[in-house]
């Protein structure tokens, strides 16, 4: 009985050093394709930051197509994403609900748009890249669907637009495409790009722009 815990404590620490090595890897590859791109970062160079060998990055994370999936997937898996859409379907007034959505996305746009912005220069010259940022955006999208969901449940939606045109419509005005044509393209600040929204897409989908008492639910 008493050899139980000197023998299960070494393999405690393998574990431990296996999930720091892993972080590491994982941080110098986000760290390097935001700074050089996706094609213009290499193996060697993830592993030199890191402190691993080269053959460590293929074994822990895939290569450079494993990590950036890895990393993606993270920020669909992530611990708040639960509590997202559950807020989503508890919500009651439809202006709020869109004010919420708006907020949710502009704070992920914050967090990832350093990467997304790499992987959308890399998606058109390389297949797996697309198929990564498909799964991003089957994870927005199908937040964006649930509050569609939820305003037609609300029965707050214009004449026209059911709950599917609504989703297409989120897609158009908070997807990362659009966040990107604003901020790069435009200029605007995020602030400007959020009091836009939370005036802009209550006219687009709910019925009478959603003024007090225009709908029931």
């Amino acid at each position: 009985m008493s050899d139980v815990p000197n023998e299960a404590a070494p393999v405690g620490r393998r574990a431990e050093y296996a999930q720091t090595t892993r972080r590491a890897i994982l941080d110098a590859a986000r760290e390097l394709f935001v700074r050089k791109g996706y094609f213009g970062t290499k193996v060697e160079e993830i592993a030199r930051t890191a402190r691993v060998a080269p053959a460590t990055v293929y074994a822990v994370g895939g290569g450079k197509n494993g990590l950036l999936r890895t990393l993606v997937e993270s920020g669909t898996t992530a611990e708040d994403i639960p509590a997202i859409l559950a807020l989503i379907e508890s919500f009651t007034e439809p202006r709020e609900l869109i004010r919420f959505i708006v907020r949710a996305t502009r704070a992920k746009f914050e967090e990832w748009s350093d990467l997304m912005r790499q992987v959308a220069a890399a998606a058109p010259q390389e297949p797996k890249v697309r198929e990564i940022q498909q799964i991003a955006h089957q994870s927005l999208r199908g937040g964006l669907a649930l509050t569609a969901d939820r305003l037609a449940a609300m029965g707050a939606l214009r004449a026209g637009v059911d709950a599917s045109r609504a989703t297409d419509l989120l897609w158009i005005y908070l997807s990362n495409t659009a966040y990107f044509v604003r901020t790069d393209d435009l200029g605007w600040s995020l602030d400007e790009s959020e009091a836009w929204l939370d005036e802009t897409l209550p006219a687009v989908l709910l019925a009478h722009g959603g003024t007090p008492g225009s709908m029931c639910g």
